[in-house]
């Protein structure tokens, strides 16, 4: 979808000296057309008993309801809405990566933005079991939306944040579906025209009748810019509208005015993390090296960088602010948190968040593959501490010492949230088992020596085939009248 001049690719974004059109085709598409492999059968293994005891978790709720979680009537949320911000948070990276940087022109998203999207959809699916799931009657969801009176329901309250949750997280999770889906239809053709019985059909149902025709590419630019003009200011919306669940509150450690850019820094921060964590992964056990290379682990690693120091300014703004307020509620919240007892909570945020993501500003550790991962999980670990020193240690101790509680965990609560990280990685290794896991036709405009006498050569001779020509149309501008024809005949 990048339509500028490709002919010089500078920065190292595929790497191999005989890589062509029909190699990346083979290369993306072998893990889709073959058996998988045995690391991908551990992974789903693993990941499949997490799902399953998600169910387990979440089906004993529905039977026994909420009260078998920890919760007492001074924590209310806990474990639940912690586990519900975290996987918010995490959507936020696959629509920054694919819309944002669209818009920018960077090319170095082609080879990460297809999984970045994937991640998006299968996060905030993660995200809405918690929804539900904290209802207690999960048969009353159909509630949360503004049904007509006529049908015996009742107006939702649209002055609750709750309720523009559900507002902001289902249009967002439209949107990026609808975008993800539209990236995937050349691929899906591709898929198509390489297949053979019932796996021909059903890829051909998926590919709406895609033609790869140069009317046909225009229109998929055109709609793609759309949908990443419409997706981008949902990046900054929706973690905001989370934050306002807090923030409009008069509890204190909530109410502040910091939460809305601080919640959208955060979950770019944190769903950085996870593209890293599942990148990194994913360009090993599927052969991918060539295309994921050292470039976009290191850039990557910058915006972790990047992020994780916002976060950090936003630490030290929410403690000037308790200062300077001169609130004691306020200021004893923030104090708690060094000196109550979940001290040891806030110890692995700030740890986390702030000191092991400094040592990315040293290229040999942004460099370091192993390093690099390690630390994208431990950036995750600390997020997650984060959503809970916010929520449980500004709630367990309020205004009234006699009404002080600590909150323990149950293992429902435990399994509902281990249960979460299995369906997120199930979903996600059955995306990658049959769906390309990178984008085809934008990883071909990065391949170097692509430059107009080369495609010319490449059309004069007849070595493209339907499947594997990923011009758009201001590539193909670029030919004289003759070459067109060539083309479209080919």
């Amino acid at each position: 979808m990048a339509s500028h001049n490709e002919s010089i690719i500078r920065e190292p974004l595929i790497t191999g000296n005989d890589i062509t059109y029909a190699k990346i085709t083979n290369d993306v598409l072998s893990p889709v057309e073959n058996m998988p492999n045995k690391a991908w059968w551990i992974g789903f293994t693993v990941a499949s008993l997490g799902a399953l005891l998600w169910v387990v978790a979440v089906s004993y709720t529905f039977w026994f309801g909420i009260g078998s979680w920890g919760l007492n009537k001074t924590v209310g949320w806990a474990w639940d809405i912690t586990g519900f911000v975290w996987w918010v948070g995490i959507g936020h990276a696959g629509t920054l990566i694919s819309a944002v940087l669209l818009l920018f022109r960077q090319n170095w998203r082609n080879s990460i933005n297809r999984s970045a999207e994937a991640m998006t959809i299968f996060a905030v699916i993660c995200a809405a079991t918690y929804v539900v799931s904290h209802m207690g009657r999960p048969w009353m969801a159909v509630y949360t939306l503004p049904l007509p009176n006529q049908y015996g329901s009742v107006w939702v309250n649209f002055n609750s944040p709750l309720v523009w949750d559900v507002f902001a997280i289902s249009t967002y999770f439209s949107v990026s579906l609808v975008f993800w889906y539209t990236g995937l239809l050349p691929d899906i053709a591709a898929i198509r025209d390489r297949a053979t019985g019932l796996r021909r059909r059903i890829y051909s149902i998926c590919s709406f009748g895609w033609t790869g025709s140069v009317k046909t590419w225009q229109r998929f630019e055109t709609v793609s810019i759309i949908l990443a003009g419409v997706a981008t200011p949902l990046v900054l919306s929706v973690h905001t509208i989370v934050s306002m669940d807090f923030a409009t509150s008069l509890e204190p450690g909530w109410h502040t005015t910091i939460f809305p850019p601080y919640f959208v820094a955060g979950a770019i921060f944190s769903g950085f993390a996870m593209v890293q964590t599942l990148l990194l992964v994913t360009r090993k056990v599927l052969g991918l090296e060539n295309y994921i290379t050292m470039f976009h682990i290191e850039s990557m690693n910058k915006i972790i960088l990047l992020t994780g120091s916002v976060v950090g300014v936003a630490y030290l703004t929410e403690f000037f602010i308790a200062y300077y307020s001169g609130g004691e509620y306020e200021q004893y919240t923030f104090l708690n948190r060094f000196i109550g007892p979940y001290w040891w909570a806030g110890c692995m945020m700030y740890g986390c968040n702030i000191l092991m993501t400094q040592l990315m500003w040293f290229k040999r550790v942004r460099t370091n593959i192993a390093m690099a991962w390690v630390l994208s999980i431990i950036v995750n670990i600390g997020m997650w501490f984060e959503r809970f020193v916010i929520i449980v240690t500004s709630l367990h101790r309020d205004y009234i010492p006699s009404s002080w509680a600590m909150f323990y965990p149950t293992w429902v609560d435990v399994s509902v949230f281990i249960g979460s990280i299995g369906v997120f990685f199930t979903l996600f290794l059955l995306f990658i088992r049959v769906l390309p896991s990178i984008a085809m036709a934008e990883v071909k405009l990065l391949v170097k020596g692509s430059s107009e006498q080369a495609k010319k050569k490449l059309i004069a001779e007849g070595h493209l085939d339907p499947e594997q020509v990923e011009f758009y149309k201001e590539s193909l501008n670029k030919f004289d009248s003759v070459d067109i024809a060539e083309y479209e005949n080919a």
